[in-house]
């Protein structure tokens, strides 16, 4: 297996495909089966705590109801006449009992109703023995003496049990307003059948067996009502109740050793606190996501052998040509150039075995062509050899007739004579590339020397140049080209005289200026001259000379972009050609 895969292509190329394809496709179930639970298990919170805010208020409602009901001593001004007396009378107590009677009535909940007299000790009950049992016995209270001590309302709220039945207690102290003395306590205790019934929207299970409600009053989180046949061992340890923090929120825990969600909203009628914990477990909250997760891992199977079957199809389609190629390169190694034709196709491998066989192709002309080359090459030396006279006898040619010039008195032409073969001499040794620019300089002094002869008082000329800048090496015969051009196209083509002017100067460049008042340069030559630099254009020049672009092609090669030029233009009054030239490069190559 390794082996197959060191070797071939196709392996590498298939096995590449199926982890491609692979590894994305795991790590979207991962994500989507993560990104899932987390939507599921939010909206399984926000649904129940919508729900359970319901539900509290159904309770706050039931609460209020028994407020209501306690207060009802008030409405008789004769019952609360005989609350005032301070002595036991049957009268009084046969119309309290009567009261008591009226309230254990009206709910079908209530187990019992007490009232408990301030003033005489007196305790008055009323509840059906039959369901409660004649053992009855109720909790006792502290009975307060004034108004103010009954302001604390959670305290009038309790957890009892009536007769083996949980009970909600709710005493409601009687005051006689507007004195603050407190006449007696009212005690109802309700059985949580009424309760249940409220709340019990929230003990429907939604998504799967197990979900409990809880309902907890007071700040200690007493334990009034629970829908599970038992209550869970992490809730009567009271360690998950301190974790309800803030109004309303979630915790994970576990009921009986299942894991889920604790989802709590926190109300308070009055002042009493009141908690409702609703148990999710979280098989309930993962269900929308395993479905997810096996409708992905289909999806995925399929996906994997749709991947596999395409990916050896792709494989070989692109291993074939590349098979080909090798065949046609072992041929052409042997000195076979006839390779097999393309098949046609139109993709990178297509265009990859065109270009191949065109390659091959220029291979076999290439070939040729250098077998001729090497044959005018060896012609071309030997015609070399025979010129190589022509210079050397030139310059003895021009020797003698200086001589001859001498003999005869005629100075001016021996000097004329010399220059010429000095500026030959120059321009014709083509193994030197740069000079020091004093030896430009008298280059294009024997040049203007020349030219000045040439046109008698018609052109003049001035030259500067500071001292420090002689020995500064720069391309060789870099300004005739300039001065020629202000001669011929600005002075031949223009008014037939004028004045050159050289300017060097070196600060932290060496800058050239070559300046003339002839014809100038049209505005047109410019941008073509601009043009054709930019364009990297390389050109003989005109009438013989090698042109001014040229020699900005030239230094911009030998200093890259440390070169700089300008050109400014007014006809018949100054043409500026500046050349600003970096140092550093130059002096290192002169040291």
């Amino acid at each position: 297996m390794y082996m197959w895969l060191k070797k071939s292509l196709f392996a590498k190329l298939l096995i590449g495909m199926l982890i491609s394809a692979v590894i994305p496709l795991s790590l979207s179930i991962i994500v989507s089966y993560k990104t899932t639970s987390r939507s599921v298990e939010r909206q399984v919170i926000e649904l129940n705590q919508g729900t359970m805010d319901s539900g509290m208020d159904n309770i706050k409602r039931y609460l209020n109801d028994l407020n209501y009901i306690s207060v009802s001593f008030y409405y008789d001004q004769t019952l609360m006449r005989y609350l005032r007396s301070r002595e036991i009378v049957p009268a009084h107590t046969m119309a309290t009992t009567s009261q008591l009677v009226t309230i254990y009535n009206s709910r079908p909940e209530f187990r019992a109703v007490r009232y408990i007299s301030a003033l005489t000790g007196e305790t008055i009950v009323n509840a059906d023995i039959a369901r409660v049992g004649v053992n009855m016995v109720l909790p006792s209270i502290s009975i307060p003496r004034t108004e103010s001590e009954t302001q604390d309302y959670a305290r009038w709220y309790e957890v009892n049990t009536v007769g083996g039945v949980p009970t909600l207690a709710f005493h409601k102290p009687i005051v006689d307003y507007p004195h603050p003395e407190v006449l007696g306590v009212v005690s109802i205790y309700a059985g949580l059948a009424e309760i249940e019934r409220r709340i019990r929207p929230l003990t429907i299970p939604v998504h799967n067996e197990g979900e409990y409600v809880m309902l907890y009053i007071k700040e200690e989180m007493k334990l009034l009502y629970s829908s599970a046949p038992e209550p869970a061992a992490e809730i009567t340890n009271g360690n998950l109740t301190q974790e309800l923090t803030g109004v309303r929120g979630s915790v994970n825990g576990k009921w009986n050793g299942r894991s889920g969600i604790y989802i709590y909203v926190k109300d308070q009628y009055l002042d009493l606190p009141l908690t409702i914990v609703k148990f999710v477990p979280i098989t309930a909250v993962n269900e929308s996501a395993n479905r997810t997760l096996n409708r992905s891992l289909v999806i995925q199977f399929i996906a994997v052998a749709f991947v596999l079957v395409l990916a050896a199809i792709l494989s070989y389609r692109t291993i074939a040509p590349v098979k080909r190629l090798l065949r046609s390169i072992a041929r052409v190694e042997t000195g076979n150039f006839e390779v097999v034709p393309s098949t046609g196709r139109m993709d990178e491998l297509g265009v990859l075995e065109h270009r191949f066989q065109t390659m091959v192709r220029n291979l076999d002309d290439l070939m040729n062509r250098e077998y001729r080359h090497r044959l005018e090459l060896s012609t071309a030396r030997l015609k070399m050899l025979q010129a190589q006279i022509n210079p050397h006898f030139l310059y003895n040619t021009l020797q003698s007739i200086g001589t001859l010039a001498l003999r005869h008195g005629s100075d001016e032409v021996s000097d004329k004579i010399a220059e010429l073969g000095a500026i030959l001499r120059y321009s014709m040794d083509l193994q030197t590339e740069t000079v020091p620019l004093h030896k430009e300089i008298q280059h294009i002094e024997h040049y203007l020397s020349l030219q000045t002869g040439r046109f008698k008082n018609k052109l003049s000329y001035t030259l500067s140049c500071s001292d420090e800048a002689m020995d500064i090496h720069v391309p060789k015969l870099i300004l005739q080209p300039l001065v020629e051009n202000s001669i011929i196209h600005g002075f031949e083509k223009g008014r037939g005289s004028g004045v050159i002017h050289i300017g060097i100067e070196v600060d932290r460049q060496l800058r050239i200026r070559v300046m003339d008042n002839g014809k100038g340069i049209e505005e047109e030559i410019l941008q073509r001259i601009k043009q054709e630099y930019g364009e990297r254009q390389f050109h003989t020049g005109q009438e013989g000379g090698i042109g001014l672009i040229n020699v900005l092609t030239r230094l911009r090669l030998h200093y890259e972009q440390g070169f700089e030029w300008d050109i400014q233009s007014v006809p018949y009054e100054a043409t500026v050609i500046s050349l600003n030239i970096p140092i550093d490069p130059l002096t290192e190559e002169a040291t």
